[in-house]
């Protein structure tokens, strides 16, 4: 039976920190999250989540060119149209809307997820999940001292977390580097994330990260430049692991072709949803390349989208799919998401759609500004 979407409600949210995030371009201390109710002409509900951020910094995209695109563009381009299945909206959307991958996602991601609700199974074995638990990591935004960093890192090993992430600019790397392998031990699964923060020109200081075997050196140039992510590969012992760069598999293929990385971190939301995301999953195991999946301050919602994506089997380095605890006060969806001792999120691969509820009650409470459209 096909998706036909017959109203979609947007709703802004806000949510506080429980400590601020700092990466190479800025620092999040609240988010603004915005969050899609989504009924199909049957009746069937789901909710999704656009990842956009404030400012344009991770991404050109933010949370209001993402609502303007999905209130102009996208919504009403879908509403009443029916598709055969909801991998149909990528193609459809990447014709029709140029950019905006975030919010696009936001559609693409909620019509799996009605999917998966209205035939009564999770969205992980929708999508091709196989595991019921996977493991986590942890992302430490900047720090003001090499010794507070190697603190947190401390902490969040005992705490069971399998990888520490470790986020650096320049002026804030080797030191911090060193301090978390000092503080970790030789063994402990390590890595550093640059957000583009570096230049071609600082090959050699990057490469002195050799030293402290990182598992990976996360997108350390420009998102738009495979070319010379290529030739810093070829400099480095390391792996470079791509983010920002990889938008689409076709951006996978080139990677590939030109060696620019060894490992790859999918985001739904950054690659226009599930359908784009298994694509470069499925490309990256046919060559034998690990896959991780990142996250970008989430509520809730968006980690479920992530915790069922990620239990597909290339999915073989942890991910950063933190508890809710991590994050927020108290979260938007029942129950919570939480991670064992062992450092594992446990993958509702039982329960129909998200696996877990969205709270209404504090969705409303937190909403700022709403907008629904529906067919006429």
């Amino acid at each position: 039976m096909s998706i036909r979407l017959a109203r979609v409600t947007l709703r802004e949210i806000r949510m506080a920190l429980r400590e601020p995030f700092e990466i190479s371009s800025g620092r999040t201390t609240d988010r603004r999250i915005l969050l899609l109710e989504l009924e199909d002409a049957d009746g069937t509900t789901a909710w999704s989540e656009c990842v956009a951020g404030e400012q344009p910094s991770y991404s050109a995209e933010t949370v209001d060119t993402a609502w303007l695109a999905l209130t102009e563009w996208i919504v009403p381009r879908l509403l009443g149209r029916g598709v055969a299945h909801p991998r149909a909206l990528d193609g459809l959307l990447r014709r029709a809307i140029r950019g905006h991958p975030m919010a696009r996602a936001a559609v693409e991601m909620g019509a799996w997820t009605l999917l998966a609700e209205r035939d009564g199974v999770s969205l992980s074995r929708l999508l091709g999940g196989t595991r019921d638990a996977i493991a986590t990591g942890i992302s430490i935004g900047i720090q003001a001292s090499p010794d507070a960093l190697a603190d947190k890192a401390r902490a969040a090993l005992a705490t069971g977390y399998q990888r520490i992430k470790i986020k650096i600019r320049p002026g804030a790397d080797i030191e911090h580097i060193h301090a978390a392998r000092e503080a970790l031990g030789p063994r402990a699964g390590l890595m550093a994330d640059a957000n583009s923060a570096y230049a071609p020109s600082d090959a050699d200081h990057l490469a002195d990260l050799d030293a402290y075997r990182l598992l990976m050196l996360e997108q350390p140039l420009a998102q738009d430049d495979l070319l010379r992510h290529a030739r810093l590969q070829d400099r480095l012992a390391t792996p470079i692991c791509l983010d920002e760069s990889i938008r689409h598999v076709e951006a996978a293929e080139d990677m590939l072709a030109l060696g620019a990385g060894r490992i790859v971190n999918i985001k739904p939301g950054r690659v226009g949803g599930f359908t784009q995301a298994r694509a470069i999953h499925d490309l990256c195991r046919r060559h034998a390349l690990p896959v991780w999946c990142g996250g970008m301050l989430e509520s809730g919602v968006g980690r479920a989208c992530n915790v069922a994506l990620a239990s597909l089997p290339n999915f073989t380095l942890p991910g950063d799919v933190s508890p809710s605890a991590r994050y927020w006060e108290r979260d938007v969806v029942t129950p919570e998401w939480t991670m064992d001792a062992n450092g594992m999120v446990a993958v509702p691969a039982h329960r129909p759609g998200l696996g877990v509820a969205v709270d209404v009650d504090r969705v409303d409470d937190l909403t700022v500004r709403t907008r629904t459209l529906a067919m006429s």
